[in-house]
């Protein structure tokens, strides 16, 4: 049996066992104390100071668990399956979270709710320029954005430059099971793509609309926009000529950049949806993304919620500017939490985290008070580092060093050995980047980064605790 925290989301359990170490336990108690849960609970504290020093099959020898219990919550750093765990007391088990002060939002996760991950915006990303690059390094992006979440894969040509292999392009890529787009005004390239199984021509307007008429019964769709120089109205005679011959459209009302009429363009897609009731919609919102020096998690978040509300079912993006790289990824994260949002009538807030990135959605901070406590508790030398928001704390049995100058700190540590120097380093580096940016420190864990944190490294995580019990066994 394999579990996880948000597995403790899944059914309501009336009594829930929480495993933990000797020093961990007052601040496991004061959390359970806060957070009220509307479940018995009790807590076992096994002989063993550093929760993270234990394995599920050790748990399982030493664990007494009592009559009633229907969830089993072990510390998130144990190593080992928890089927060790489960199996031996046939009661369902999970790893906690790996700080004990996310335990709340284990048990609130609204992000659990059996309906979320469905999305109703078909992302088309586009290979800019692709005419210049060459075939592998345009298969390889066409790869990746698949793997990002990309629906459509948009093979973008460039005005006045030849690109005989088009149709080469497009038929390696239908080929490996994509669907393609075509990014052109240039009947010739239309032409090419189509042929050759592009299933999306982005763009018609009046100038070049006759094109269309020869994808009648072909399923191509094709996105249309205002004529060059002309308003909303000029959508009128080319949507009437496209429903007159068959041909699947998307309306495109084209949004602006900033500083260039983004609000006025915002404004012309809210009243083509009044116009077009029920007609498909696309946005190409890379206009925003790749033309704004912002982050673009937060700049996609906003449009793709914006998209939610005007009923837009496909948006353009591509990933050129070096702060857009990821667009792809974050549009789909966004897809799933704003379709959420608007379908539950909720606010995008406590759903789904992964589009806070640079800062962290909640900054777990310990007290003074409670650092000093547990240094009381403490009886070896070895370093425990923790950051409040503010100030970085370095302790142990005899020393207890607060500060936000990280260099002053290892001075008064007296560390000279050259593996725990550059350990306490790395360490004290990566705190004091979480308070400069807000975040959560945890030591020998990585800082979260939203979508783009990586996977934390069990053996790693356990190294230094794994040499010193090595030590301690040899004499050391």
């Amino acid at each position: 049996m394999n579990g996880t925290a948000n597995a403790a989301s899944n059914g309501a359990p009336q009594r829930v066992l929480f495993v933990t170490g000797r020093l961990a336990e007052p601040a496991l108690r004061r959390t359970l104390a806060d957070m009220a849960p509307p479940f018995a609970y009790d807590v076992a504290v096994l002989k063993i100071t550093v929760a993270a020093l234990m394995t599920t099959p050790w748990i399982a020898r030493f664990l007494v668990v009592p009559e009633g219990t229907e969830l089993i919550v072990i510390p998130g750093l144990c190593e080992g399956d928890v089927g060790a765990v489960a199996e031996k007391f046939e009661v369902r088990t999970v790893k906690g979270p790996k700080d004990l002060r996310e335990i709340p939002e284990m048990f609130g996760k609204q992000a659990a709710a059996p309906d979320y991950g469905a999305w109703d915006i078909e992302i088309v990303a586009e290979i800019n320029n692709a005419a210049k690059l060459p075939r592998e390094r345009l298969r390889a992006e066409a790869e990746y954005f698949r793997a990002s979440g990309a629906d459509v894969i948009d093979v973008g040509c460039t005005p006045g430059l030849p690109f005989p292999e088009l149709g080469d392009v497009v038929r390696e890529l239908v080929a490996a099971g994509m669907a393609v787009s075509v990014d052109s005004f240039d009947a010739a390239e239309i032409r090419a793509a189509v042929e050759a199984g592009a299933r999306l021509v982005l763009s018609v307007n009046g100038s070049n609309i006759e094109v269309a008429r020869e994808l009648a019964g072909t399923g191509t769709r094709v996105v249309v926009i205002p004529d060059f120089g002309g308003g909303l109205d000029t959508l009128d005679a080319s949507v009437a000529r496209l429903e007159e011959w068959g041909v699947p459209y998307l309306l495109d009302p084209v949004v602006e950049p900033i500083g260039f009429g983004f609000m006025a363009s915002l404004e012309r897609y809210a009243d083509a949806r009044r116009r077009y009731p029920a007609a498909p919609m696309l946005m190409g919102i890379g206009n925003i993304t790749e033309l704004t020096a912002a982050d673009s998690t937060g700049v996609n978040a906003v449009l793709i919620g914006i998209c939610q509300e005007l009923g837009v079912t496909a948006v353009l993006t591509t990933e050129v500017i070096p702060w857009a790289r990821g667009a792809v990824r974050e549009v789909d994260v966004a897809r799933r939490l704003m379709r959420y949002a608007v379908a539950n009538k909720v606010v995008p807030k406590r759903v789904d985290d992964r589009l806070v990135t640079v800062k962290d959605p909640k900054v777990l901070r310990y007290t003074e008070e409670e650092l000093r406590a547990l240094q009381a508790q403490i009886t070896d030398p070895n370093f425990r580092i923790f950051a409040d928001g503010e100030t970085i704390t370095v302790l142990n049995d005899e020393l207890f060093v607060r500060g936000t100058d990280i260099q002053e700190m290892f001075d008064q540590l007296g560390v000279a050995e050259g593996t725990h120097a550059f350990y306490l380093g790395k360490e004290l580096m990566k705190a004091k980047l979480a308070i400069t940016l807000g975040k959560t420190y945890r030591q020998e864990g990585t800082l979260q980064w939203g979508y783009l944190t990586p996977p934390d490294d069990p053996k790693r995580e356990h190294v230094r605790l794994t040499q010193r019990r090595r030590r301690r066994a040899n004499g050391g």
